[in-house]
């Protein structure tokens, strides 16, 4: 299976969601994709939407640690929601939650963001 990647700006948020397979035969193209709208927008975070996303390797994780230094870098914020179970466990064993914050669905991570803005 493939990744395929849609990017949405809303209002200082990119919105990122994320859909199929997130491994090292795919990472490279979205941490390009990323980069270049972190780089090209005004978003000062991101959300990172996972409820398609089947699974996620290291080379995901590396590719989501990174655009979260990017973003931390610039003040903001990275959200991660709608996560499935095995994701879940990978970001958990990995420690991101430690750093991410997660909610259920965009829609809460928007509003989290917006009382923060």
């Amino acid at each position: 299976m493939n990744l395929q990647a849609e990017l949405e700006h809303y209002r200082n948020v990119l919105i990122v969601r994320l859909r199929g397979e997130l491994d090292h035969h795919t990472a490279d193209v979205v941490k390009v994709k990323m980069e270049d709208a972190i780089l090209r927008g005004s978003s000062d975070h991101i959300i990172l939407s996972l409820k398609d996303l089947q699974f996620m390797d290291s080379s995901g994780l590396g590719v989501i640690l990174g655009r979260y230094k990017q973003v931390k870098a610039r003040g903001g914020k990275m959200i991660v929601c709608d996560v499935s179970p095995s994701v879940h466990r990978l970001f958990e064993m990995s420690g991101l939650f430690k750093i991410l914050e997660i909610h259920d669905n965009e829609r809460m991570a928007i509003s989290s963001l917006e009382v923060v803005s």
